[in-house]
C-alpha cells in the first residue's frame, strides 16, 4: 500500500475452497485495503458471492460463470439458477426469469430456449448469454442504488427471501 495502487485485488479465492473459506479470506484482507482505493476480487463468482463480497466491501468482481453457465444452459434468476435442459421446461411458456426485462425474457419462452439448447442452436448459448449478463448487471446496479440509499441490509434481506 506504499507504493500507492489505484486499486487492490484479491485473487486465489474461486479455485475449489468453499464459499466460507472464501469468505473468511475477505473477512481478513478487505479490511487491510484502503477503502478509499478500489476492491476487486478475481474470478468471483455466484450472485450470492457477489452479494456477500459487496456486503463486505468489494467494488469490482469478474467472473466466467454467466457466460460459461449460459452456454451449459443454467440460467440465473431472482429465484436461484435454473437447467433449462430439463424435461419440465419443454412445454413451459414463461419467460425464464418473471421479474427480469431483458430482451430474451420478454420475448422467449423457456420451452423455446430448451428447445434451441436441445438442438445444439448456437441461438441458445447467444439469448441465454444474453439474459445472465443481463441478470448479473441488474444485480450489480440494484446492489448500488441500494447502497446509495443507504439500504444496502434490507436488500440483502429481499435478496434471500427471493432465493429458492
Amino acid at each position: 500500500m506504499d507504493i500507492g495502487f489505484d486499486g487492490y485485488a484479491i485473487g486465489g479465492l474461486s479455485v475449489g475452497e468453499g464459499a466460507e473459506q472464501m469468505y473468511a479470506v475477505m473477512d481478513y484482507t478487505l479490511p487491510l485495503l484502503p477503502q478509499q482505493q478500489p476492491r476487486y476480487v478475481m474470478g468471483v463468482g455466484t450472485p450470492e458471492n457477489l452479494v456477500e463480497g459487496v456486503r463486505r466491501g468489494v467494488d469490482m468482481f469478474d467472473c466466467v460463470m454467466p457466460t460459461r453457465n449460459a452456454r451449459n444452459g443454467v440460467l440465473f434468476t431472482h429465484t436461484g439458477k435454473i437447467s433449462i435442459k430439463q424435461a419440465q421446461y419443454t412445454d413451459d411458456s414463461a419467460p425464464i426469469d418473471p421479474h427480469c426485462d431483458c430482451y430474451v425474457c420478454s420475448n422467449y419462452s423457456r420451452a423455446y430456449l430448451r428447445h434451441l439448447f436441445k438442438c445444439n442452436e448456437i441461438l441458445a448459448s447467444m439469448l441465454n448469454t444474453q439474459h445472465n449478463l443481463h441478470y448479473y448487471l441488474s444485480l450489480m446496479e440494484q446492489m448500488r442504488s441500494a447502497i446509495a440509499q443507504d439500504r444496502f441490509a434490507d436488500f440483502c434481506v429481499d435478496f434471500y427471501a427471493m432465493r429458492t
